[in-house]
């Protein structure tokens, strides 16, 4: 069900789309560019026009989910809605309410594009802007916790709820409306990935799937992990309490976390332990160059 009538893009911009076309590759902004947002979002239209010629049976789609709309945050609204809508909680709603949190809060608008950046540039599966955008349901699931974590500033916590809970259901995300997540994230493949209330997650944040963020059930206030700029967590890992992993720091695959992990150390094993650490990091410019194995910062590789 469509969520609501789309906007036609201007035919004038085609031309400035055309001259991206052959640019899918690139994942760093020319130095001619004018901004991230509007860079991307043209980076993702000259993408979906070729994959709608390069293979018909997709045009539909894809006019509809990205050609067919103005900006970044009309399709990203649209392309939600109907993914997270329901028989009783209509994608007309939701993406008006999209729209709202995009439009009203430009940081969320450029978070999403940093989250875009991040999975381009770390994630060497992702073959395109657009291929995450349509797709990467762990992109998917953290801008609707984005909005989610809006209305829950604002006080509208039954709606946030409500958003959380669609989001586990379609995306297998689960990540309470209070958490706290900064930009440039990746949750890669992202299935199962619990983040509870009192979590922070800082920038630059890559977390594979199966990953628990969560409390001990001791302690009823402050009692999740706070993660810090940086940081890798492998798949299945489980962090416990309220700990905080240092930035730059490793948690490993399947790694049972319930103490404090020190930055740019490694964190192994069940229960884990820290098997590095280095108090002297390399010069770096807002962990804009981490690949995935986050080797800026370790010798140690996951």
């Amino acid at each position: 069900m469509a969520a609501a009538s789309q906007e036609i893009a201007d035919p004038a911009t085609e031309a400035t789309e055309d001259a991206y076309a052959n640019a899918s590759m690139q994942t760093f902004l020319p130095p001619e560019s004018e901004g991230e947002d509007g860079w991307v979002w043209l980076q993702i239209k000259a993408e979906t026009r070729r994959v709608a010629e390069e293979e018909p049976a997709l045009a539909s789609f894809l006019y509809a989910t990205v050609l067919s709309h103005s900006s970044l945050v009309r399709c990203l609204s649209f392309h939600l809605a109907n993914l997270l809508g329901s028989p009783t909680l209509l994608s007309a709603l939701l993406y008006d309410l999209f729209v709202w949190a995009f439009s009203s809060a430009p940081p969320l608008l450029s978070a999403a594009v940093d989250d875009l950046l991040a999975a381009r540039r770390r994630d060497p599966a992702c073959r395109s802007f657009s291929h995450c955008l349509l797709y990467y349901k762990g992109f998917l699931a953290l801008q609707a916790h984005r909005a989610a974590h809006l209305l829950w500033a604002v006080g509208r916590r039954p709606l946030a709820l409500v958003l959380q809970s669609r989001v586990a259901d379609v995306f297998g995300v689960d990540i309470h409306p209070a958490a706290r997540v900064g930009r440039g994230v990746l949750l890669d493949h992202a299935t199962g990935i619990v983040v509870s209330e009192t979590a922070v997650i800082g920038n630059h944040v890559s977390i594979l799937h199966h990953v628990t963020l969560g409390g001990t059930g001791k302690a009823a206030c402050d009692r999740c992990p706070k993660v810090g700029d940086g940081v890798l967590i492998g798949a299945g890992a489980t962090v416990l309490g309220n700990v905080t992993v240092g930035e730059g720091a490793k948690v490993g695959a399947s790694a049972v976390v319930l103490m404090d992990v020190p930055a740019r150390a490694t964190a192994v094993g069940n229960p884990a332990r820290l098997i590095n650490g280095d108090d002297s990091p390399p010069a770096h410019e807002g962990h804009q160059m981490l690949d995935y194995d986050h080797n800026i910062w370790s010798d140690y590789v996951i």
